[in-house]
């Protein structure tokens, strides 16, 4: 095991790592002007207060408290892998509590409690690229929580004029506080019961093209060049052949 992953393991880091954390969270949240945008059939079912699945890409993911409702509490899915605890410590400060699990792990009891919660009325958080993409591309996994829950899907992006962006695979985005941010929300996304192939794949692919224009208007509203979706995985299958 490296030096890396030793001080990561290491519970007295792993707490620094989250107060750390904490505090950016905090400093996004309040310490950057925020400009929210919500459609009015988006705004209705936020009325109402019931469930509903909120839906951004994992490299936006440092800037979802920017869009967290007032008084009310969300949940979010993270991948039980290392990094995915440490961001779930951070969270934890702004008053976001995370459930752990991805399509490799502990998905299954993941998916369970989310529906437990989106039962309940609940608001949950989930990254449809997460937690390794390809980025900025919906994995079915979140058109699945919808048939299953009956909660509508809300697509959401945020951008800021002042920001660094990672070279990993999500190019995450780090905000820089004091400055001025956007957030923008789409139009919902109910899912059928009972659908086929056919309809889920339309679904999915509108979760998508949503979330990509969201993502390139934001950004270009706060004067960024808008990060590019990875190939898509027909794509990557007909380079290979």
């Amino acid at each position: 095991m490296g030096l890396g992953k030793r001080l990561t393991n290491n519970p007295l880091v792993q707490r620094t790592i989250g107060w750390v954390g904490g505090l950016y969270f905090f400093a996004v949240k309040h310490g950057i002007r925020w400009q929210i945008e919500i459609p009015q059939a988006t705004q209705e079912i936020l009325d109402r207060g019931g469930g509903y699945i909120g839906c951004f890409w994992h490299g936006r993911i440092l800037l979802a408290p920017a869009a967290m409702e007032r008084g009310r509490p969300l949940h979010m899915l993270i991948s039980g892998h290392r990094d995915g605890l440490l961001v779930a410590r951070g969270a934890s400060f702004v008053g976001i509590s995370t459930v752990a699990g991805s399509s490799r792990r502990g998905g299954a009891e993941a998916m369970r409690r989310i529906k437990r919660l989106l039962d309940g009325g609940q608001a949950v958080a989930i990254t449809p690229d997460g937690p390794r993409g390809p980025r900025m591309r919906a994995k079915p996994g979140a058109i699945k929580i919808a048939q299953l829950s009956g909660a509508p899907l809300l697509p959401f992006s945020a951008a800021v004029t002042r920001r660094r962006l990672l070279g990993s695979w999500d190019r995450f985005c780090l905000a820089m506080p004091f400055c001025r941010g956007v957030v923008l929300v789409g139009e919902p996304i109910w899912v059928p019961t009972s659908l086929d192939e056919a309809t889920a794949e339309r679904l999915r692919l509108d979760l998508e093209q949503q979330l990509n224009g969201l993502t390139a208007e934001a950004d270009r509203r706060c004067g960024q060049e808008t990060v590019e979706p990875a190939p898509a995985l027909d794509q990557l299958d007909h380079a290979r052949a």
